[in-house]
């Protein structure tokens, strides 16, 4: 099974750096969002990600030239989608928009495409039937910054085809990542299950005002010599998605503190036009090379 051609739906932090990381590695990629301006925001992220890639992939002038030119941005659907040998999808984390997407694209794409997804808090499962053929649909999931932090996880579920699966894997490395195939389903696959009941433990600290962000993340650097705290992985994950994440774990526990928690992130952050590293300003200020400032 030969994959050349991929499309990126959604062109957010996480999807930007999905189709840069493909054209790099000289993948022909389609980077789609839903109009001109979400593209020109996009836009603002590729050219962002240049310096990412000379600082930390010590990337020549001549591999960044060669990376655009294989990168095509579309708000037209039907054309990102029309010679996709596979699709991966970045869009919001909202289970009716990826099934209205799904179906969209299931009717617009060729019959030998393969359908995944980065959903990180949904089961491919819940929304694979909407594609129309739940043997090629499977979830492809990424860390972020991943030039450097390249693990992506590939799940597939019960319906999905086991050729398709070990294609997917290939197409992977074939884009740089080096990937993990889990064995069946789970929620939140390896790296969410690991780290989300970390930060929602940070997030509890700091909601119940038990010590600031910043000595919190000093605490676990020092004792457990990791490079991050949870404050910082937030910043890199990005404060709207770590809301959104918070969000759905108040609605389903009503737990105060989870409450309180996304009442801050809202108010204090994303008000405010701090979303994180992206924006150089979160839990920490980050200078134009994106390292974080450390008072």
């Amino acid at each position: 099974m030969s994959l050349n051609n991929l499309t990126v739906l959604g062109a957010g932090v996480l999807g930007s750096q999905i189709a840069f990381q493909a054209a790099f590695h000289g993948v022909k990629v389609v980077s789609y969002d839903i109009n001109e301006q979400a593209l020109a925001n996009a836009k603002k992220r590729y050219d962002a990600l240049v310096g990412d890639y000379k600082k930390d992939l010590s990337a020549s002038d001549e591999q960044i030239a060669q990376a655009f030119d294989n990168l095509t941005l579309s708000s037209d659907l039907s054309e990102a989608v029309k010679n996709a040998d596979i699709i991966i999808e970045a869009v919001p984390e909202n289970l009716e928009l990826k099934k209205q997407v799904w179906a969209d694209v299931g009717q617009l794409a060729p019959a030998h495409t393969i359908f995944t997804t980065n959903t990180s808090t949904l089961l491919p499962s819940a929304f694979n039937e909407a594609s129309g053929d739940k043997s090629r649909f499977l979830a492809l999931h990424f860390a972020n910054r991943i030039w450097v932090q390249n693990i992506v996880e590939v799940m597939g579920t019960a319906d999905t085809d086991p050729e398709v699966v070990k294609a997917t894997e290939q197409f992977a490395r074939q884009m740089g990542m080096e990937p993990i195939v889990l064995h069946k389903e789970q929620a939140g696959y390896i790296i969410n299950s690991l780290l989300v009941p970390f930060l929602h433990a940070a997030s509890h600290l700091l909601a119940n005002d038990v010590a600031s962000a910043k000595d919190i993340d000093k605490v676990w650097r020092m004792a457990s010599g990791s490079p991050k705290g949870p404050f910082e992985a937030m910043d890199t994950v990005g404060l709207r998605t770590v809301h959104t994440i918070h969000s759905a774990k108040a609605e389903a526990t009503g737990d105060p503190l989870t409450a309180h928690f996304v009442e801050i992130l809202k108010s204090e952050y994303l008000d405010k036009g701090k979303t994180g590293r992206e924006s150089r300003s979160g839990f920490y200020e980050y200078d134009d090379n994106g390292k974080v400032i450390l008072d």
